[in-house]
């Protein structure tokens, strides 16, 4: 059972997307917000799998600060957002978010993608693919064979997590380290890699053999 918790300031769109959960045999919601000081603290007390959020230029500053920070339960996110510039993909996954989905995004694209990132994948809609690879960095750039510097064997550790859409907490638990040596290692393999974001340092580390899919 995937347990979702539910988040927009618009009631009809919280409604719509209760009612996409709820029709899911296999998906319960745990609970659902208009308030983004509400959505802390039901995180806190429900720890959900996935948090479904419709998301506004106006939540920006408390999203990044908040919702993002080390004082989550580290949930899979799911954004709905509008306007999709490639600029602001990328801006969005490099902070740790699971899934970028447009408003326009179907029931069933929904519910597939809250189940992907619940699991651990990272998920970008098809509408969206084109504008990120427009103004991704790498794009274009020929990438070496092999990293400037190998990296360590706890950093592809790291690495391989980074590309399953864990958050810094979730790989200090897993690796039985401090959330600061996590935020070390990730420093290192940007450095390494030539990586400006955590997708780029993703990319980079499938196309030269560091991370296993």
């Amino acid at each position: 059972m995937t347990r979702v918790l539910v988040h927009a300031t618009n009631p009809i769109a919280r409604a719509g997307l209760e009612s996409i959960i709820r029709a899911q045999p296999d998906f319960e919601i745990v609970g659902s917000s208009s308030d983004l000081n509400a959505l802390m603290q039901l995180d806190r007390d429900r720890q959900p799998d996935a948090i479904l959020l419709d998301w506004w230029e106006t939540d920006e500053e408390f999203f990044w600060e908040s919702l993002l920070s080390d004082e989550t339960s580290d949930p899979a996110i799911v954004i709905l957002i509008d306007p999709m510039e490639g600029d602001r993909v990328i801006e969005i996954l490099s902070t740790g978010v699971r899934a970028v989905l447009p408003r326009t995004a179907t029931p069933e694209e929904i519910i597939a993608t809250v189940a992907a990132a619940a699991a651990g994948l990272i998920v970008l809609h098809p509408n969206l693919v084109e504008s990120w690879l427009n103004v991704n960095p790498f794009r274009t750039q020929a990438l070496p064979a092999e990293p400037t510097e190998a990296l360590t064997q706890r950093e592809v550790e790291v690495l391989q997590m980074l590309a399953q859409g864990l958050g810094n907490k979730a790989i200090a638990s897993r690796l039985g380290i401090s959330e600061h040596t996590v935020k070390f290692h990730i420093g290192s393999i940007f450095a390494k890699l030539n990586a400006s974001s955590r997708t780029e340092a993703v990319t980079l580390g499938l196309r030269q053999g560091l991370i296993v899919l």
